[in-house]
């Protein structure tokens, strides 16, 4: 099974998750990205690093997703010495990785000071040049005011900017973001919310790349450990899911390669779960309706997101629609049975048991027969496919061995 993907839009939909709040999208890594993107070519970069450094940026704080605590601290211009721990984290989630592993150095130094004084020891020309423009990009970011007219800030953000080149930046990046910020069209394109499409159309000039499903299976194993360090409760959630998944659909007569996009579908089933504060994945009350309500859009974010990327129609489906209910009462898209394909139904009830077999915050850890009870009763108020729920307990000493074999791997 082959994939044919824009990497620009693989690259953009992962960078859209690290950017998901309850409040709405942010797009810091968009922007940071467009803003690497003209200081890379002011700078005649080649274009293989540009595309690179374009990547890069959209990944960059992959190391803070998962805690909402480092996102709002990163959006304050002044450093504190812990801005180094999120990219240290990025560094070790993307080095091992055959795909994405070509970011994880970048990563780890784009908060690096070109006078040395970072933890790395690095100074000067020995942080790459990549990771230099990442951080003059991300602190302008940064340091935009969306509550005021964008043109009207630009002298101030240039010359704080500045005042740094030598200390916090390279002096040779800043000179180029002199001087391809004279155009106002650099600021302008900030600012308008429509112009992200363009800049991504105009880099997909790279074109396709053929990615086999072990190489998507690598990139989504990574984004599972991200989705899953949101609450304390749900270490290895979406790798259990992804392994029921995978067997589930093993019985159903998927083929090996089947089985392995099922499993990618179960990685990223709660992708949108980092909109969702980690106060509510953790609250041990019952959720008010506007509290679940914020729960609700985690399946959604996940389709929209997922969709985005090329030839993930059907894996989008399988991801995002495992809180819709063959009653056609599920959420977020109240999808009827007839529209409920198998792996959309099969990771539907993977979700549903590996949650009632996980300790949670709201609740103590229930029995194999409590499990059963509630599952047989989801299928009997017609919420849940009766014939996948009988094939897990049938074969039920299979998966919880698959799931604990997982866990110590």
């Amino acid at each position: 099974m082959v994939y044919n993907i824009h990497p620009i839009n693989l690259f953009r939909a992962l960078s859209l998750s690290l950017e998901l709040s309850n409040g709405g999208l942010s797009h810091h890594h968009w922007r940071t990205a467009m803003i690497s993107s003209r200081i890379g070519r002011s700078m005649n970069m080649m274009e293989s690093q540009h595309e690179i450094l374009v990547y890069t940026a959209l990944l960059h704080d992959l190391g803070a997703a998962s805690s909402w605590d480092e996102r709002v601290k990163l959006r304050t211009f002044e450093v504190e010495d812990t801005i180094y721990d999120h990219a240290e984290v990025g560094y070790r989630l993307l080095k091992d990785s055959p795909i994405l592993g070509v970011l994880a150095v970048y990563i780890r130094h784009h908060h690096d000071f070109y006078d040395g004084s970072s933890p790395s020891g690095l100074m000067g020309s020995e942080i790459p040049l990549i990771s230099r423009i990442i951080n003059v990009a991300d602190r302008l970011d940064v340091l935009i005011d969306e509550e005021k007219y964008i043109l009207g800030q630009k002298g101030s953000i240039l010359s704080r900017l500045e005042s740094l080149g030598g200390i916090y930046f390279d002096p040779e990046v800043i000179a180029a973001l002199q001087t391809c910020s004279q155009q106002e069209s650099f600021w302008l394109d900030l600012a308008d919310t429509t112009y992200a499409q363009r800049f991504f159309d105009n880099v997909n000039q790279y074109g396709y790349t053929r990615f086999n499903v072990d190489d998507i299976l690598d990139i989504a194993e990574i984004f599972a450990k991200i989705i899953d360090q949101t609450s304390s409760f749900t270490g290895a959630h979406s790798r259990n899911v992804a392994m029921i998944s995978s067997f589930l659909a093993g019985l159903e007569g998927y083929s090996e390669e089947e089985c392995k996009a099922i499993q990618i579908a179960g990685l990223l089933h709660d992708l949108g779960k980092l909109a969702v504060p980690k106060q509510l994945l953790e609250k041990t009350e019952k959720l008010v309706p506007r509290e679940f309500d914020i729960i609700k859009q985690h399946a959604y974010y996940t389709y929209r997101i997922l969709e985005q990327i090329d030839e993930f129609e059907v894996i989008a489906e399988w991801a995002a629609y495992h809180h819709e209910t063959l009653d056609g009462r599920g959420y977020p898209f109240r999808m009827q049975e007839d529209r409920l394909k198998m792996g959309s139904r099969i990771v539907a009830v993977a979700d549903i048991f590996a949650a009632l077999t996980e300790d949670r915050s709201y609740r103590s850890l229930l029995s194999p027969s409590e499990v059963k009870k509630i599952m047989y009763s989801m299928v009997r108020h017609n919420k849940i496919d009766k014939k996948i729920v009988k094939n897990l307990f049938k074969n039920l000493d299979c998966v919880n061995h698959l799931v604990q074999t997982k866990i110590h791997t």
